[in-house]
C-alpha cells in the first residue's frame, strides 16, 4: 500500500478514534473527522461508507491482529491460561484502542468476533482432547467459558487494567476449571 494512503488512513483512524473518547458514535460526523484531520470529505468516502463503516474497519483489523498473533499461534500447552494470557498481553499492548471498541455502543460485532477467535482456537483442539463430550454439550460448556471470561475481561479493562495480566489469566482459568463454587456461601442447614 502507498505511504499517502497508509498516513491517510491512519489520521482519519486516530482523529476517529480520539473522537469515540468522548462522544457517542452517532453523534461523530464524517465532517468533523475530515475538518480535524484536514482531508476532505471524498478522501473519507474512498476509503469508508460512514463512521460505522470506519468503526468495523478499525475492529476488524484489530481482530485480524489477535488471530494472527504469535502469542496466540505459538500456545505451547493450548491451556486456558496460555490462550487468556495471550489475548490480555494484546489487549495491554492496545489499552487506548481496546478501551475504547469495549466501551461502543455498537461493540456487539468486536466482542463476537473476539469471542469466535477464542472458539476457533480452542474448540477443535478440546474436541479432539475430550472426544467423549461432543456436541451440544461441549459447545454449551465452551460458550459459558468464553462469556464469563469476556465478562470478566470487560471488567479488567473497565478499571484501568488494574489487575496483573498472568493473575488475570490464573483466575480466569480457574474459574473455568473450578467454578464459581467457593465465592459462592454455603446453605446453612437448620
Amino acid at each position: 500500500m502507498d505511504r499517502r494512503i497508509k498516513y491517510t488512513k491512519k489520521v482519519i483512524k486516530d482523529t476517529f478514534l480520539s473522537l469515540l473518547e468522548t462522544k457517542d458514535i452517532s453523534s461523530i460526523t464524517v465532517t468533523e473527522i475530515c475538518e480535524i484531520a484536514d482531508i476532505n470529505r471524498g478522501t473519507f468516502y474512498r476509503y469508508y461508507m460512514d463512521v460505522y463503516d470506519l468503526l468495523k474497519n478499525i475492529e476488524q483489523e484489530f481482530i485480524d491482529e489477535i488471530k494472527n498473533s504469535p502469542s496466540i499461534e505459538r500456545m505451547q500447552d493450548h491451556s486456558i491460561y496460555s490462550f487468556t494470557k495471550g489475548i490480555l498481553s494484546i489487549f495491554e499492548n492496545n489499552k487506548k484502542l481496546v478501551r475504547i471498541l469495549f466501551n461502543t455502543d455498537n461493540n456487539v460485532y468486536f466482542l463476537n468476533e473476539v469471542l469466535e477467535v477464542a472458539y476457533e482456537k480452542c474448540m477443535g483442539r478440546w474436541e479432539e482432547e475430550q472426544p467423549d463430550i461432543a456436541g451440544p454439550e461441549l459447545e454449551n460448556a465452551v460458550v459459558f467459558i468464553f462469556n464469563g471470561a469476556l465478562g470478566v475481561i470487560n471488567y479488567w479493562i473497565k478499571n484501568d487494567f488494574q489487575t496483573p495480566s498472568d493473575v488475570l489469566a490464573k483466575n480466569i482459568e480457574s474459574y473455568c476449571l473450578q467454578g464459581a463454587r467457593k465465592f459462592i456461601p454455603k446453605n446453612k442447614q437448620n
